[in-house]
């Protein structure tokens, strides 16, 4: 669905359909996640003429930030948005609470253990709770290395915060 605005003779595309062409951007260290799964895309409207995105890092100084950028900038320019800034927002501070009931099936099917509310870590193998914590940074700043107790499977944990 596009709304009629003025642009010249192009309409522009409303903030639901820039979401729905958004939805094939990944996190590039999550790939199975989505950036609005991830609860990273933030905020979609018009300015005048220009498109505004706005997107938050799971973590200040992501060094994924520059490639979602890129991939959210390449996406659009795909479906001829000419105009468009993509800003970052540390103002609330991203999140676990942000990733969607999609996002966290996702990471426990990639065998990654979700984040949960109790602080509880689950393996994502087995589902078993008798889990350790080996290290508090995994394969990215976001998530914890632990392992299984029960299955001994090493695996990431998406950290709380």
């Amino acid at each position: 669905m596009t709304t009629a605005q003025d642009t010249g003779t192009r309409q522009r595309p409303d903030a639901a359909t820039v979401r729905r062409w958004l939805a094939v951007v990944t996190d590039p260290e999550i790939p199975v996640l989505s950036l609005e799964d991830l609860g990273v895309l933030r905020d979609i409207h018009w300015q005048d003429d220009t498109l505004m995105v706005v997107i938050s890092p799971t973590y200040t100084g992501c060094p994924a930030m520059d490639r979602m950028r890129a991939d959210i900038e390449a996406t659009l320019r795909a479906k001829g948005v000419e105009k468009l800034h993509i800003r970052e927002q540390l103002q609330p501070p991203w999140t676990t609470d942000w990733i969607t009931g999609k996002g966290l099936a996702a990471l426990q099917a990639y065998g990654i253990a979700p984040p949960r509310r109790s602080g509880e870590v689950r393996c994502p193998q087995c589902g078993s709770a008798n889990t350790t914590l080996i290290s508090r940074f995994g394969s990215t700043a976001c998530k914890a290395m632990h392992k299984c107790e029960d299955c001994l499977e090493p695996f990431d944990h998406f950290k709380c915060h």
